[in-house]
């Protein structure tokens, strides 16, 4: 429920999901959870379906997709693939691509990576330790995991019931082959630190372009 830009962070996670119209969604939540279903109630003004999975104890990462998933009768064979996305993404990575290329590799896992971008300005230098020149947050020949998962239904009974999947079970998946990736560099950000929110919010003022729902409904 953190604003950027005078709207939630949650907002433009909805808009993403019905920009690629996914229409139901479930939140797995646990403390203070009411302050969502407050802001956010069914989602029938934006044409969703929105349901709480709500942890009476933590159950980590991966047992909270489980018992989301569970909630939501997600985890039977007729349900189709289910898009997990963490809580802090502000994104606009295309959804259908990322579907169809599930699809194509059929595996139980498919996970969104973007490149890694230097944090800090690069020298480059020859064999003598001369400076040659300057790159300013150059990318680097390296992927990372943006935190959206396509997952089939089945991989619910191998999800723990505590802990965290990337743990556990996705390093056995990929040692199976049975984990892919989908390399994108559309929009991805996460806020993480208050550094972040005030970056984001500047370049939300300055006209970056993002889904979300219409938040004045």
């Amino acid at each position: 429920m953190i604003e950027l830009n005078g709207v939630p962070l949650i907002a433009y996670l909805l808009g993403w999901l019905l920009k690629y119209d996914v229409t139901q969604v479930v939140l797995s939540c646990g403390y203070r959870w009411e302050a969502l279903r407050s802001a956010l109630g069914t989602g029938e003004q934006w044409g969703l379906k929105i349901q709480y999975a709500v942890e009476q104890e933590r159950l980590g990462r991966g047992g909270g997709i489980r018992f989301a998933m569970q909630v939501a009768g997600l985890d039977r064979p007729d349900t189709g693939p289910v898009i997990v996305t963490n809580g802090d993404n502000l994104l606009d990575m295309n959804l259908h691509a990322m579907l169809e290329h599930h699809a194509k590799m059929q595996t139980l896992a498919t996970l969104a990576l973007a490149p890694l971008v230097s944090a800090r300005g690069i020298v480059d230098t020859d064999a003598q330790n001369r400076v040659t020149g300057f790159r300013e947050k150059p990318e680097l020949p390296y992927w990372f995991n943006a935190g959206v998962y396509v997952l089939d239904p089945s991989i619910a009974d191998l999800l723990p019931v505590k802990g965290d999947h990337e743990e556990t079970l996705f390093p056995r998946l990929a040692a199976q082959s049975r984990l892919a990736a989908f390399k994108t560099r559309r929009l991805w950000r996460t806020v993480d630190t208050a550094k972040d929110l005030t970056t984001l919010t500047n370049e939300l003022r300055a006209g970056l372009e993002v889904p979300c729902v219409d938040w004045t409904q």
